[in-house]
């Protein structure tokens, strides 16, 4: 029996495989590696938020099974936040599941709802579980410029001419990982305008909500008149406050697609451990200085991360929100491909990024940064990386300008 199963074929080579074994290589050696890869979060999670957590896990009653779509206090919780911060009422009970972070919920739902040969459109590049979670549950995938202005929505346009069958769900993701894009509500109106019409469902991911440098405070899709009637929104306290590994998050919107994911997910789990739920509900509710306060903390690294690299020859659009810089390679090693230069990288500046190429076909030509490493650590990762440029005969006058939006292969996808 050496046939592979069905699902596990449709799933190509990880792409991140080859530089996350270059970079275990390099630290078995006892090499230093800078890692900003990985999106993974290095500040502590709130002192505040870690002292629920403790109190609650100190009653035995709180290590029994917990409830599957969060705990009630949790959903209110999750409910008073979106009216606080961008004035949209929620139903606790028919609007709000707690999900085991962002991407389990993307997961399961697109399990919950998709038929084996459903089109879903997905930008591209996006993260990878917007893509392969559809994938993995017998869906076809078609690619849309993942710019938030008129050639995305012209391709949402030909993709409903064009697709059998028609297109059953869209995603969105804004702030975006990877290429940290920024959505305004205008933006939304249009995107809710058009699905409304098609009926198609839209899966917006707003796990990057609080983390925003530019003019634009990211809003949420479901601030837009109508939107439940298609939309569910996801979230995460990964980023918000620094709870990656807490895996806490929501999806929130549509009763029925919420009804549908609340459903398969009472099959699978029994929800995350309470005293997390608990602390999440302190993270929500509680003092909210320290999102500024990471908020601050991500812009100051982006513009440490800026000012190192600038007059190096690698010019790199600054990111308006999430905790990365989607980089354009350089075009001396544009030809050799995101994994190889990242792997390059590696070897000659004992700096990781993560290959574009892992986020879709069209994230080739572009590398992702992660703002994962304290001040000092970015400084010395722009020295090194200087020096890796320098080494190769790169300077500022051979530098081209740096795109501000996406790229002509981008426009071009449909």
């Amino acid at each position: 029996m050496t046939e592979e199963f069905h699902r596990i074929r449709r799933l190509p080579p990880y792409v991140f495989a080859e530089v996350n074994k270059a970079k275990a290589a390099a630290r078995a050696r006892g090499e230093d590696i800078i890692d900003l890869g990985m999106g993974n979060p290095d500040s502590p999670t709130p002192p505040h938020i870690v002292k629920k957590l403790i109190e609650t896990v100190a009653d035995p009653r709180s290590h029994r099974y917990s409830v599957s779509r969060g705990i009630p206090g949790l959903r209110k919780a999750l409910a008073g936040y979106y009216e606080r911060r961008f004035n949209v009422k929620l139903d606790p009970e028919t609007e709000v599941i707690a999900t085991l972070g962002s991407k389990e919920g993307l997961a399961n739902l697109a399990s919950a709802i998709t038929s084996p040969g459903d089109t879903i459109l997905v930008p591209n590049p996006s993260y990878p579980i917007h893509q392969f979670g559809f994938i993995i549950a017998g869906a076809s995938v078609r690619s849309i410029p993942a710019y938030p202005d008129e050639n995305m929505l012209r391709a949402l346009e030909r993709a409903v001419r064009h697709s059998v069958p028609k297109p059953t769900a869209l995603i969105v993701n804004f702030p975006s990982n990877p290429t940290a894009y920024v959505a305004d509500l205008d933006f939304y109106k249009e995107i809710v305008a058009f699905c409304r019409k098609e009926e198609i469902f839209i899966l917006s991911d707003l796990a990057y909500a609080e983390i925003y440098f530019g003019d634009v405070v990211p809003p949420s899709i479901l601030a837009v008149p109508g939107a439940k009637d298609i939309a569910v929104e996801f979230t995460s306290l990964s980023k918000t406050y620094s709870m990656a590994g807490w895996r806490m998050g929501f999806a929130a919107g549509n009763p029925q697609l919420i009804a549908a994911l609340t459903r398969i997910k009472s099959y699978l789990d029994y929800g995350a451990f309470t005293p997390i739920q608990v602390a999440a509900v302190a993270a929500l509710s509680g003092p909210q200085d320290c999102v500024a306060e990471i908020r601050a903390l991500y812009k100051e690294r982006r513009d440490v991360l800026l000012r190192g690299l600038q007059g190096s020859g690698w010019d790199i659009p600054p990111p308006e929100g999430s905790m990365f810089a989607w980089a354009p390679i350089p075009e001396a090693f544009r030809d050799m491909g995101s994994v190889a230069f990242s792997k390059l990288l590696l070897q000659e500046a004992g700096v990781a990024v993560a290959p574009g190429l892992g986020f879709g076909e069209h994230g080739e030509g572009h590398v992702r940064i992660g703002l994962v490493e304290n001040t000092q650590r970015l400084r010395q990762a722009t020295r090194a990386i200087r020096g890796f440029l320098s080494a190769h005969g790169i300077n500022p006058t051979q530098a081209p300008p740096a795109p501000q939006r996406q790229s002509a292969m981008e426009d071009s996808i449909s």
